[in-house]
């Protein structure tokens, strides 16, 4: 095997441990928030170092391959591609030290209300990412298109806690009461995020596969549109 393809698998199998690192401070940050356990989120910080060394050394590594192999069409798209899930995979675990943050700070206090709409949304997010980095290691483009509509579903979720969230806040007098149901609207606000930076991977995966950029769908269409009447334009 030539030494060009065993440093893109080696990238290939970071990103894996990588996305298996994040995964972990997702769900473990959830799980103490749920199970109201305190001592679960020094794990996350601590994860959080690692993910960071991780996103260095890949980084790192893509700027390598490309700079001394000149890749193209395919293998720069995957390493291309391998820098932005890069990224997205480092903002997830951002996100995942926020809930944590939040989550100390409410612990402090009785529950607000029972958590129904939050697990349900880290579920959807948790599988996405699986989903997503599958889609990535398996070059599945198909697989990476469901986890696009599932974003819908987080996006739904969080506009119906956020209203139930608020109408506490407004019947509500009780400085405690606003700041608990502040801190769960910014850590639901957490679990869509790293929804949508599943999205990202996903839609790194379908461009990886495929050459075709799938963001913004309305730039495209006015691309096409603004294509459409340059064509017309020069009918001479």
């Amino acid at each position: 095997m030539r030494r060009f393809e065993v440093e893109m698998n080696d990238l290939k199998n970071r990103l894996m441990d990588m996305s298996g690192l994040v995964q972990e401070m997702i769900k473990t940050a959830i799980f103490g928030l749920v199970n109201r356990d305190s001592k679960l989120f020094s794990m996350v910080f601590s994860l959080e170092k690692e993910v960071n060394i991780q996103e260095i050394v890949v980084d790192d590594k893509c700027l390598k391959l490309i700079a001394l192999n000149q890749p193209v069409s395919g293998d720069l798209r995957f390493i291309t591609s391998a820098m932005k899930i890069n990224s997205d995979l480092e903002r997830m675990a951002d996100e995942a030290v926020n809930i944590s943050g939040r989550a100390v700070n409410l612990l402090k206090y009785p529950e607000l209300k029972p958590l129904v709409d939050i697990p349900k949304m880290s579920d959807i997010v948790q599988q996405m990412l699986a989903d997503s980095i599958r889609a990535f290691n398996t070059t599945d483009a198909e697989l990476a298109k469901t986890v696009l509509v599932k974003d819908d579903e987080v996006d739904d979720l969080l506009k119906k806690l956020t209203s139930d969230l608020k109408d506490y806040m407004i019947k509500s007098t009780d400085f405690e009461t606003i700041q608990r149901a502040v801190d769960l609207m910014f850590i639901a606000r957490s679990i869509e995020r790293i929804g949508d930076h599943a999205t990202n991977i996903s839609e790194d995966v379908i461009f990886m596969v495929h050459g075709k950029d799938v963001r913004h769908p309305r730039a495209h269409v006015f691309k096409a549109e603004q294509q459409s009447h340059s064509d017309e334009g020069n009918t001479d």
